[in-house]
């Protein structure tokens, strides 16, 4: 692992009371690792601290994970990633093993479950919430992932290289799960001890704002990634509604050379067309979601997997 680049990413934001604490503990775990902070926003002395503590500090203005995550992966090369995040909740100690497993095993994307201590005390909405999230994108592509929204991963080089980050808050790891998903990429999963913020530190997920934000990200994931789907069960009914409508409309004008009722005739027409759009809609979509999924895939066998 010492020919091995390896950068530890913390993102933070408003995070003095903690980020010296990961610092110290990723140093202690992962001596010849760089360390880099990316200050995002703080309104503190996150920055002066991490930089005292012998962390390389940059600084991303726009606030949100999302948008710190994407600048790392932009100004950094490297060749294995570690994403950690900055209130000293997830054991550093742990991200030796997680960086071990990615080489030995030649994955791309090592994801840190959260073992919680006894003592930890995590709103249920939280917990729900992570469970809900998780069982639906594993529902939607198919394979399951333990703690989705764990701030804790070990990612490759060409994972990296071949993720188009578009997230700016909290569902980067939403974003980050689904890709790995979409690529079928070498993946896999280890326990990392989870504990209470320092005194000081406090938490900026917000259960329902960031809730809803999650669901929205899956929301339009599903449509990006399973158009035919969506835009196809959508076709399917209309046309339902259609021929149900329509039928009697129908069968009256059969027996007796009549339409008298025009509205209802119209409503069903109106209905059949727009079903033909959806299902149009849906076979174009997945035309491009094929030819997108192609240069993801190209752009990560494009980087060399790491010798």
């Amino acid at each position: 692992m010492d020919r091995i680049d390896v950068a530890v990413v913390v993102p933070c934001r408003d995070e003095a009371a903690a980020v010296g604490h990961v610092v110290d503990e990723v140093r202690a775990a992962m001596p010849a690792a760089r360390i880099v902070v990316y200050d995002n926003a703080s309104r503190d002395a996150t920055a002066e601290v991490a930089a005292r503590h012998g962390a390389e500090v940059r600084r991303e203005p726009r606030p949100g994970k999302g948008n710190a995550v994407r600048r790392a992966f932009a100004d950094i090369d490297a060749d294995v990633y570690v994403l950690i995040d900055g209130d000293a909740t997830y054991d550093a100690a742990a991200l030796p093993a997680m960086v071990r497993l990615l080489l030995e095993e030649r994955l791309d994307h090592v994801n840190g479950a959260r073992r919680r201590e006894d003592d930890v005390r995590e709103r249920s909405g939280h917990l729900l919430g992570n469970r809900l999230l998780t069982g639906a994108v594993a529902r939607l592509f198919g394979r399951r992932i333990g703690d989705m929204l764990s701030g804790c991963k070990v990612l490759s080089r060409r994972f990296v290289r071949s993720f188009p980050a578009t997230s700016t808050g909290f569902e980067i790891e939403t974003e980050l799960t689904v890709h790995a998903l979409q690529l079928d990429v070498p993946m896999a999963e280890l326990p990392v001890g989870y504990r209470e913020r320092p005194e000081g530190s406090v938490s900026k997920l917000r259960t329902f704002r960031d809730g809803w934000r999650i669901l929205g990200t899956i929301g339009r994931l599903l449509v990006r990634e399973r158009p035919l789907a969506t835009y196809g069960s959508t076709a399917v009914l209309l046309a339902l509604l259609s021929l149900g409508l329509g039928t009697p409309v129908v069968l009256e004008y059969l027996a007796t050379g009549l339409v008298p009722r025009f509205p209802t005739a119209i409503l069903a027409a109106a209905l059949a067309t727009l079903a033909v759009l959806a299902g149009s809609t849906g076979l174009i979509l997945d035309a491009v979601r094929h030819a997108r999924h192609e240069a993801k895939r190209l752009a990560y066998l494009a980087v060399p997997p790491i010798r």
